[in-house]
């Protein structure tokens, strides 16, 4: 039998067109003895990187190469419904380094000058300027030969096949594939009939003839998968007709025409060209031809030039070093220090990063000079001492005793790796700095691929097959967290069940129970599972990385092949960021840090307000205003301690120095939060701080006597054992990767030098025992210390400047109306008022008031352009505030500040500085049809036309009678809930006050449950009984399968809102209260199913607030006295200030006299009306006070049966 290797496979890169993995072809072609394979899939070599990885792992040589969408003219993009865009296929293999050199450029510049749609195209005359060192094919069915075959004829098929081979020599091969394809397109042609017409080519032009079979999955029984595939492609079902062409048609979908497009094995081949067996011997030609290009090299840093005096970029980095030295510690440098900065020097000059250090200073340098801010540092890099005197980091490592060889290794040499935090304003400034420095073709950032996750194969799946929706859904909802699904069909629950590391909850195994019973039946949900799990893990699009940038010292497409994004203007590297170091690529990562830019904004409104400057650099460290703000864990907005469990920590620990807050950032995550506890305790004495060996103290005092810090094994195992900083490296890094037989080697190592040094073996064994443990969670402590000054920064702001510090933040969060809600309410815990717009206050954002207050920015109205605020502001600030309406409309430009604009400023509360009017007389129309807005408009047009033609006096007054500015039409008053609605459509917030402030009283009294504790039993699945009130903010109505209505509304009240879903007889019960503005009070509970997994809720009453008789809520009110109180009359004082609010609610006066154990009840004569302001009094004369509701407003669960109902 031939020795055969496929030349023609698509990956799962071919997105979402090919089904195969390239884990699984490898490991076939492996076991079918293939001596290699190609990768060439659709238009790009996303995969290129980690096939190349993979096949030369498992022994076989890597062809890569791609199959190219070739048409008449890349750079046409403009095409008629009768002459679209015609694309040919085209098959090339990279033949040596050259041949991958050119086919990456091909390959970006698909997507740099060829992108149309969503394909990146070439031409002819392209692949003919980059064809060296490539091999091409005359490919499949939709390449240009066998199209010209098709349509055009043998004669016009010939000359297109001379002009292939013209370009390519004896590097083209004919291309046969056998899929048993009958009547092409309609022509009566099928694929072996083109096959022939090759071969005769073939003979006619001694052109080598080669077997494939453009695999497109890896077996047979993947076709559906990959069927199914394609419809999530192109948005179709399955049930959809197949169309017989790539383009289809109306009614018709996109497919394959049958089942054999798979990786078949050497003897599926074999047998299918048994009658050209040359045809399988050619593709081990055609290797052999192939010297397979080599896509690792070492990393290529880009080319920093050198200024005059300096010719050597060692020499350079170490003047730039100690004169920032020299300044860092004040003209005289310790010598401790001046020896780890020689000791840094020279493990960086021998590793020549020199370069690497010089790039990362320059652009943060010139970020600092752009006012872009740069974070202290983050990740090991600030270990760096070097870094620290250049400017990349702004913590001393010295002082915190932060490791540089933890961030580069002197004894195992490694790229360094500097992530640097921007103002998320300012990043992306900063990358065009590196690019205009560099070259824009020198920079890019690197591209991310989508997977399909299990929920979203299932729910794909279900609706390509048209598995009923809420079936789909309850089938993806039996996932459990971030399990795959080939762990939740095949692993046993009980396996699962006993495995810690997983974590897993009762109700979760009872669900993946669930899930395997259905994988294993017969019906519908098995076959969703059963193809959900084939697609599994498929990559399905691409993205951009969240911050890496690629800086090359030549165009990147030289190097690696690229595309382009819409999501950026940059163009990406095709291969991950997994592969990018080993492709050479120096990689970079420019973050944009919004804290950042939040205390940039509050330091300027700081000096904006009161004039103080403040240098952050210089904040003290123990101030205590910040630290008293930590205690009470008033952290909202303090960058990552902002939590409810971080903020429960605070308070327990109430931390007293710096140190502490490093500590808790570096345990408040998974694995080490279970040491909080002991750390609070051990710091409040109620635990004893201990230490194995009094040498340990040092470097365990700070977290008292827990190790909480990789630094610190790193630093205790050279003081204990001897170890090199490089060892002491290398065991943090096994212990942190778990690599048991390292850690065991170097256990021995230390045993040894701990030992040398007469330290008992006992207290030994149990240290490294213990670090084992520890060190697993351990955390880096130069990130904890660069990210616990950001945090005391934006806490020491907070403290001292809340209100300019809470308008940062609610700047930084516009156009989130949730966190914008959720920060306000922040301002109000706070005494901050947060004001509406203002016609002469606000600024484009928010601001801060001469009074302390907070106004939202102009540009928060809807409907009011960036050009309308630019206009007012520019005018405001050259000539002084506005008086009114009509004296804007004749001061600004008309045209950009129109009608609608002044509409919607008029009903945001824009114009109620001026006391003389309301808002209904700017928009309501009088009975003349006219508006305020609409005199203003004529009255400013009038006023700028006549100041423009000269009419008007000297003075600007003349004496036209008629510009006297008019008066507002004389209209009513809008309501406060509609003047509330305009408020929240426009800005997206109420801002005058709540629409339940109106009936705050009932709130307080009546409510049982916030949405907010409602939508948090929900997540907790906790069944409650509530009373909830709010105010419906839309409402819509549906109708199920079965003809049944149903409505979904929203509902809010202070604390947030939730959405409610209510059913066929509720609903119909309740239809006339379901509107959008209604306040309601909703009496209700919520059941939990064990069976479903599911909590449902009942509503067992709903009514308008508005027909809540305030005064009828209590049925009684009871006031504790004590014999003392009567005695001193205190009794008839506050029965004197109560007869102030008769009613019809019993007042009891209840005397207790502890001597005696026993309690008079008195009855007052006179009821009393219990309202907000009786409970006010009653709390100011430090009275104790028991209201009793009415039973009407104390819910119960209704058929407490039901709890628990279908379970």
């Amino acid at each position: 039998m031939p020795v055969f290797s496929h030349l023609h496979v698509h990956t799962q890169y071919s997105l979402l067109d090919g089904a195969a993995s390239i884990k699984s072809l490898v490991k076939k072609a492996k076991a079918d003895g293939m001596p290699a394979m190609a990768i060439t899939d659709h238009g790009n070599m996303f995969g290129a990187f980690e096939f190349y990885q993979a096949v030369t792992a498992e022994g076989l040589m890597p062809v890569i190469g791609c199959e190219f969408y070739v048409v008449e003219d890349r750079f046409q993009k403009s095409f008629t419904q009768g002459a679209k865009d015609k694309r040919y296929h085209q098959l090339l293999l990279a033949k040596n380094q050259k041949g991958y050199a050119n086919l990456s450029k091909l390959c970006s510049l698909g997507y740099l000058e060829g992108l149309y749609s969503k394909y990146p195209r070439v031409d002819r005359a392209l692949i003919e300027q980059y064809s060296e060192g490539l091999i091409a094919t005359t490919c499949c069915i939709g390449a240009q030969v066998p199209q010209a075959i098709l349509w055009k004829g043998e004669e016009e098929a010939e000359k297109v096949f001379c002009d292939w081979h013209r370009i390519f020599g004896d590097d083209y091969y004919i291309e046969l594939q056998r899929h048993g394809l009958k009547n092409l397109d309609g022509t009566g042609i099928s694929q072996e009939d083109i096959n022939q017409t090759l071969i005769k080519f073939g003979k006619k032009y001694n052109v080598h003839v080669i077997a494939t079979n453009d695999s497109h999955y890896t077996e047979k029984t993947d076709a559906n998968a990959h069927d199914i595939l394609l419809c999530i492609n192109t948005g179709e079902f399955q049930s959809t007709p197949k169309a017989s062409n790539e383009e289809g048609g109306k009614g018709f979908r996109f497919a394959f025409p049958n089942d054999e497009f798979f990786f078949k094995s050497q003897a599926e081949m074999a047998a299918l060209f048994h009658d050209i067996p040359e045809a399988l011997n050619n593709t081990n030609r055609l290797l052999s031809t192939i010297d397979p290009p080599q896509l690792s090299r070492d990393i290529v840093l880009p080319n920093y030039e050198l200024p005059i005096g300096f010719d050597d970029q060692n020499v350079f980095l170490k003047h730039l070093a100690y004169a920032g030295c020299m300044k860092r510690y004040g003209g005289v440098i310790p010598l401790p220090v001046q020896e780890r900065l020689d000791f840094e020097l020279n493990t960086i000059t021998h590793s020549g990063f020199a370069g690497y250090f010089l790039i990362v200073q320059d652009f943060t340098t010139a970020a600092r000079e752009m006012d872009v801010w740069v974070g202290p540092g983050r990740g090991s890099a600030a270990g760096s001492l070097v870094a620290y005197c250049l400017g990349i980091t702004n913590v001393d490592p010295v002082k915190y005793d932060l490791l540089f060889e933890r961030f580069l290794n002197p004894e195992r040499v490694s790229m360094p790796d500097v992530d640097i935090d921007f103002d998320d304003q300012g990043r992306d400034r900063v990358i065009q700095y590196v690019a205009k420095k560099y070259g824009e073709r020198r920079i890019a950032q690197i591209i991310t691929y989508g997977t399909m996750a299990a929920k979203s194969a299932i729910r794909d799946v279900g609706r390509v097959l048209q598995y009923p929706l809420q079936s789909t859904d309850r089938l993806s909802k039996l996932v459990v967290g971030n399990l795959n699904l080939q762990t939740l069909l095949h692993v046993s629950p009980d396996d699962l069940a006993k495995d810690d590391s997983k974590n897993l909850k009762p109700e979760e195994i009872d669900a993946i129970r669930e899930i395997q019973r259905v994988y294993q039946g017969k019906d519908d949900a098995s076959k969703v599972l059963h193809d959900a799990e084939k697609l599994e893990g498929s990559v399905r699009n691409t993205g951009v990385h969240a911050c890496g940038i690629i800086i090359a010292p030549q165009d990147i497409e030289d190097l690696v092949p690229v595309a382009l994004s819409k999501e950026s203007q940059w163009i990406q590297v095709q291969y991950d960021v997994n592969q990018i170091e080993k492709a050479g690529l120096l990689k970079m990562d420019f973050l944009g840090l919004s804290t950042l830019t939040i205390m940039k904004d509050a330091i300027k409104l700081i000096k904006e307000t009161t004039g103080d400057v403040i240098e952050l650099d210089l904040i003290p460290l123990d101030d205590v205003k910040t630290y008293e703000l930590f205690q009470r864990g008033d952290t909202n907005g303090v960058f990552q301690f902002e939590s409810p469990g971080m903020q429960k920590y605070m308070r327990e620990l109430k931390p007293t120095h710096f140190g502490d807050l490093i500590a808790m950032n570096a345990l408040y995550r998974p694995g080490p939060l279970k040491y909080i506890p002991d750390f609070i305790d051990r710091k409040h004495g109620r635990k004893p701080v201990e230490f194995d060996l009094p040498e340990m103290e040092d470097y365990l005092k700070e977290t008292y006597g827990i190790t909480v810090y990789q630094e610190q094994v790193m630093l205790l195992s050279q003081k204990i054992a001897g170890f090199s900083k490089g060892k002491a490296d290398e065991l943090r890094k096994a212990m942190g990767k778990k690599n048991k037989s390292i850690i065991d080697k170097l256990k021995g190592d230390f045993m040894a030098g701990a030992t040398e040094k007469g330290f008992p073996e006992k207290v030994l064994e149990k240290i490294y025992s213990d670090w084992e443990e520890f060190a697993q969670y351990a955390f880096n402590k130069s990130h904890s210390t660069c990210y616990a000054v950001i945090a005391f920064q934006t806490a020491y702001l907070k403290a001292n400047y809340p209100a300019q510090f809470m308008a940062a933040v609610l700047k930084s969060n516009m156009g989130d109306i949730k966190k914008i809600t959720f920060y306000m309410e922040e301002c109000h815990k706070q005494d901050i008022k947060v004001l509406g717009p203002d016609l002469n206050e606000s600024r484009s954002v928010f601001t801060v008031t001469k009074s302390g207050q907070i106004r939202f920015g102009l540009s928060a109205v809807k409907g009011v352009s960036e050009v309308a605020v630019n206009e007012i502001l520019k005018e405001r600030d050259e000539k002084g505030v506005f008086k009114s309406l009509f004296d804007l409309s004749t001061r600004v430009n008309m045209r950009s500040v129109g009608k609608r604009t002044l509409e919607s400023m008029a009903k945001a509360g824009v114009f109620d500085f001026d006391p003389r009017y309301h808002r209904a007389q700017y928009v309501k129309e009088d009975s003349n049809g006219i508006n305020g807005i609409e005199l203003a408009v004529r009255y400013g047009t009038r006023i700028q036309h006549e100041r423009f033609t000269g009419q008007m006096g000297l003075f600007g007054g003349g004496a036209n009678l008629d510009n006297v500015e008019p008066k507002l039409p004389q209209v009513d008053k809008m309501t406060l809930l509609e003047e509330l609605k305009e408020e929240e459509e426009l800005v997206g917030v109420f801002l005058s006050k709540h629409p339940l402030d109106d009936f705050k009283f009932v709130y307080d009294s009546i409510v049982t449950h916030s949405v907010k504790e409602y939508r948090e039993n929900l997540e907790n699945k906790a069944p409650i009984v509530f009373q909830m009130m709010g105010i419906i903010t839309s409402a819509k109505e549906f109708m199920s399968q079965k003809g049944n209505p149903y409505a979904r509304f929203n509902f809010m009240d202070y604390s947030g809102t939730v959405e409610i879903s209510i059913f066929t007889d509720k609903y119909l019960k309740f239809k006339n209260l379901i509107d959008k503005d209604y306040i309601l009070l909703i009496q209700g509970q919520t059941d939990y199913s064990k069976a479903k997994d599911e909590m449902r809720l009942n509503i067992n009453a709903m009514q308008l607030v508005s027909e809540i008789d305030a005064m009828a809520l209590y049925k009684s009110v009871h006031v504790e006295m004590t014999p003392s109180d009567l005695e001193q009359g205190k009794h008839q004082i506050v029965s004197d200030v109560l007869s102030q609010f008769p009613g019809k609610c019993p007042l009891y006066f209840n005397f207790y006299d502890a001597d005696d154990n026993m309690t008079v009840r008195m009855v007052s004569k006179a009821g009393l009306n219990f309202v907000s302001e009786v409970r006010e009094m009653l709390d100011e004369m430090e009275v104790k006070f028991a209201p009793k509701l009415d039973e009407r407003w104390v819910p119960e669960r209704k058929d407490e049966s039901r709890r628990f109902y279908n379970s």
